[in-house]
């Protein structure tokens, strides 16, 4: 579901933002909207939506217009044009006053700069977007030592920002958004002043956060690693516009332009693309409806000349794998009405569909057939084999079925 919609937003950042929006609809490019009408074009037509629940990243180079846009969905920046609906609230036609209510009870944004106050203990600051929304100092103080002690800072409430490290500063920041309660956070940069350990640890300590919550986090960056770690989804600004949206293997694997594969350049796919990706769902599978037949397995497999077949219950759960030589070996030995799980390959590690590449790598260079993928319910999602993992890496044929392998076949067992 989603939770953001912005619809057609422009910033212009000038006296006659109507007349730059016109150049922009002629097709005129952000440099000759300024050097046209000396207006800055901030933001450019953009238009995309956020779900409820993912951590969405907003990334591009400085002066991209990132953080012009996320200040835009609480109107720190006024839009020029457009709209933007938040939990089915068109925000921009909102009065002032009902504006004010509703970032109170639904948005909280982190700063770079902690943005913290000197005077204030960290209980006081943790606890200081609740004071300006009114709630009586008792409520306020459990809310803010309750997010204190979610960031790791417990036992430090009576502390003052001064005795703190950038990162627990940080942290403390976290803390106050979090006490809000807000549905939505809206991250600017929130670690980049950090040094790489403690900004892998925040990291860290958001997506635990996010774990076990619903709350839909804007996360402003220009650190594409960053990015990659954190987002569910990836939002790539170009001069105001917003260029491509897309998860970080969707982006990786077909980037809309030369701007974008720049970004993406050096990445280790092995990293970012998961086996659900890169499966190949066209490759024989044998429905197990009862007991099975061991000899009727045998004999589909030799007609479609392939060495090993995947056992599903009617569910299409994984059961196991039988190969030509498995089959060979029950028959000759008179089993052939034996049960198709008499005959399954040993040490089978299946891959979860959500594995990347750089976890099932291992599994795929050792086995002797493609590892299967599952979903988290066992439900057989296809398989990776190494001419497969091979082709990924090359990015030949990433997104098509590669050539030479098998068309879409299920063989069902006789009972």
């Amino acid at each position: 579901m989603n939770q953001i919609i912005v619809k057609n937003i422009f910033k212009i950042f000038g006296p006659d933002p109507q007349k730059a929006i016109s150049f922009i609809e002629q097709g005129l490019t952000k440099e000759e909207v300024l050097e046209k009408t000396g207006m800055t074009v901030g933001v450019n037509n953009a238009d995309f939506s956020i779900k409820r629940g993912e951590i969405f990243v907003i990334m591009g180079l400085s002066g991209s217009g990132k953080s012009t846009l996320v200040r835009m969905f609480n109107r720190l920046i006024e839009p020029s044009a457009g709209e933007i609906h938040i939990n089915g609230q068109n925000i921009t036609a909102m009065e002032n006053k009902d504006l004010v209510k509703f970032r109170l009870k639904h948005m909280s944004m982190v700063f770079q700069s902690f943005a913290l106050m000197p005077h204030l203990t960290v209980l006081g600051n943790a606890a200081f977007g609740l004071e300006l929304s009114g709630e009586p100092k008792a409520e306020r103080n459990k809310r803010a030592a309750a997010a204190l002690s979610q960031v790791g800072l417990e036992g430090w409430e009576d502390q003052y920002p001064r005795q703190l490290s950038g990162g627990m500063q940080q942290r403390v920041g976290l803390a106050r958004a979090l006490a809000a309660e807000p549905d939505i956070m809206l991250m600017d940069e929130a670690f980049s002043a950090l040094d790489p350990l403690i900004r892998t640890e925040m990291q860290d300590e958001l997506l635990k956060l996010q774990e076990d919550s619903d709350r839909t986090i804007v996360f402003i960056s220009h650190d594409l690693d960053e990015a990659l770690r954190i987002g569910d989804r990836i939002a790539i600004m170009e001069g105001g516009r917003v260029v491509q949206v897309g998860t970080p293997e969707e982006i990786l694997q077909n980037p809309a332009n030369d701007y974008v594969r720049a970004f993406f350049r050096g990445v280790d796919p092995t990293n970012v693309i998961s086996a659900g990706e890169i499966v190949n769902t066209h490759y024989p599978t044998i429905i197990k409806a009862r007991k099975g037949d061991i000899r009727s397995a045998l004999e589909l497999l030799n007609a479609r000349d392939f060495n090993h077949g995947y056992v599903l219950n009617a569910k299409h759960q994984f059961l196991g794998i039988v190969s030509i030589d498995s089959l060979q070996e029950a028959v000759e030995q008179g089993r052939s009405g034996a049960s198709l799980d008499t005959c399954y390959l040993p040490e089978v590690n299946p891959a979860n569909a959500n594995d990347n590449m750089q976890d099932i790598l291992p599994e795929v260079a050792s086995k002797g057939f493609p590892i299967p993928v599952l979903d988290d319910d066992n439900v057989f999602k296809g398989v990776v084999s190494k001419n497969r993992f091979l082709k990924t890496l090359h990015k030949s044929d990433i997104n098509g079925h590669n050539e030479g392998e098998a068309p879409d076949q299920t063989i069902q067992t006789a009972l």
